[in-house]
């Protein structure tokens, strides 16, 4: 089942990493070579601190990405998840 596109969605707001269903960059020459391609994108949703929420246009799955893994947040004893 394919999610509809949310309604944060934004195509000004984008990030550039592999999306972990579909991984349609796979055999893309510029994302191989870590340039922002202008075909294989993700909706940056929203973040909190260093999570990022995406969704993928192509496939409409949405995740969220840790960027900063097994660092706390300031005030917190826990790694962010």
């Amino acid at each position: 089942m394919r999610l509809p596109i949310d309604p944060q969605a934004d195509p000004a707001r984008r990030a550039w990493v592999a999306c972990p269903v579909c991984d349609d960059a796979r055999h893309c020459a510029t994302c191989a070579d870590r340039r922002n391609c202008g075909e294989h994108w993700r909706y940056l949703i929203a973040n909190d601190g260093p999570v990022l929420h995406l969704q993928c246009p192509k496939c409409t799955s949405a995740w969220s990405l840790n960027t900063r893994p097994g660092v706390t947040r300031p005030g917190g004893n826990t790694p962010c998840s």
